[in-house]
């Protein structure tokens, strides 16, 4: 297994008493989520909103965030570090189940698919972005292999993410609170 990588840097801007642009925060996220029984698997959140259109000067409070999905009507913005999956199922739906319920029990996750045990839906809307490394977007019906640069955009679909490269894969996603459609 590749090693971990290091922490996302954030920045943050603001503005200073006279009204000049200025950084207010540069540094590591202020909590990055690890699952003991899935090494190498990392989360960090780097910011949320709470509405949109939202307050530009509203104060930083991601270090509250729990679980996956955005406030309602909000965002999150997060970077996950995807180990290489382990070969065998019973040690992958071992991990998985772990880290959906350390990380995210918000989230239901059905391992009985068949498709992949990390199958989950969310009502939001993401912009996953592989930041570094190749992963696999598996569906109900197929999967895809997505590597540096690429986007997908996923629309509340039943998902997983398979890292079956050997190396970490790197990953920023942008949730966006969703609702179900008429």
């Amino acid at each position: 297994m590749s090693d971990p990588l290091s922490p996302p840097r954030r920045v943050v801007t603001g503005h200073d008493a006279h009204g000049r642009s200025v950084i207010e925060a540069d540094g590591p996220p202020p909590r990055v989520h690890t699952v003991p029984e899935r090494p190498g698997y990392a989360v960090s959140n780097l910011w949320r909103t709470g509405q949109a259109p939202d307050d530009v000067a509203r104060g930083d409070d991601i270090a509250a965030h729990a679980g996956v999905l955005p406030p309602e009507g909000g965002t999150v913005l997060r970077i996950i570090d995807f180990p290489p999956e382990p070969e065998d199922p019973g040690e992958r739906a071992r991990m998985l189940a772990a880290t959906f319920r350390n990380i995210y029990p918000d989230t239901p996750h059905d391992a009985s698919t068949g498709a992949h045990q990390g199958m989950h839906r969310t009502l939001t809307v993401d912009y996953a972005i592989v930041l570094r490394g190749e992963i696999v977007a598996v569906m109900d019906a197929g999967e895809t292999v997505l590597r540096t640069g690429d986007v997908l955009i996923q629309r509340g679909t039943n998902h997983a993410w398979a890292n079956r490269s050997g190396e970490v894969c790197r990953m920023c996603f942008v949730l966006i609170a969703g609702r179900q459609g008429a």
